[in-house]
């Protein structure tokens, strides 16, 4: 009886890291960066796989510019969670994110040229026992992005 109370704690606890998890990707969509930011702890690291060193820092400062940043330069952004999985391994959730928005303002050294991105993302979280993130890693393929954002006579 014990074991089958453990199990069903631990499927509510991954159930609960889930949900944290799309309300996250709710709060992008609505571009609610406060209420992004409100679902990671004070603490918590960001790592912009992509961008090696620079792209490591505190979500509430590396992670609240950086989005920041896309929000307004991407005044259409949007995503679509394709996926969810649970890498008890890992303790973590990994979200396969379709990302995309059209650019309106110069980004990142990216000039503006009215173009539109659509980039897979992995989103790797990781959790306190409150089911607030500690930890998240992002990884997307940087060069196709910036390649969809470069005119084709550049």
């Amino acid at each position: 009886m014990n074991e089958t109370k453990t199990q069903q704690q631990e499927a509510t606890s991954v159930l609960q890291r889930k949900g944290t998890c799309i309300e996250f990707f709710s709060a992008y969509q609505e571009m609610d960066l406060e209420r992004m930011l409100n679902l990671c702890t004070p603490e918590s690291i960001v790592y912009f796989e992509p961008l090696d060193q620079t792209g490591t820092g505190r979500v509430h400062e590396l992670g609240k510019n950086i989005w920041t940043a896309l929000m307004e330069c991407f005044p259409d952004l949007d995503n679509t969670v394709t996926s969810l999985e649970w890498i008890e391994a890992q303790h973590a959730v990994k979200c396969r994110v379709s990302i995309f928005g059209t650019q309106r303002k110069d980004f990142a050294g990216i000039p503006e040229h009215g173009l539109r991105f659509d980039s897979e993302h992995i989103f790797i979280f990781k959790f306190d026992d409150q089911a607030l993130v500690t930890e998240l890693r992002v990884l997307w393929d940087h060069d196709k992005f910036v390649q969809q954002l470069t005119p084709a006579d550049l």
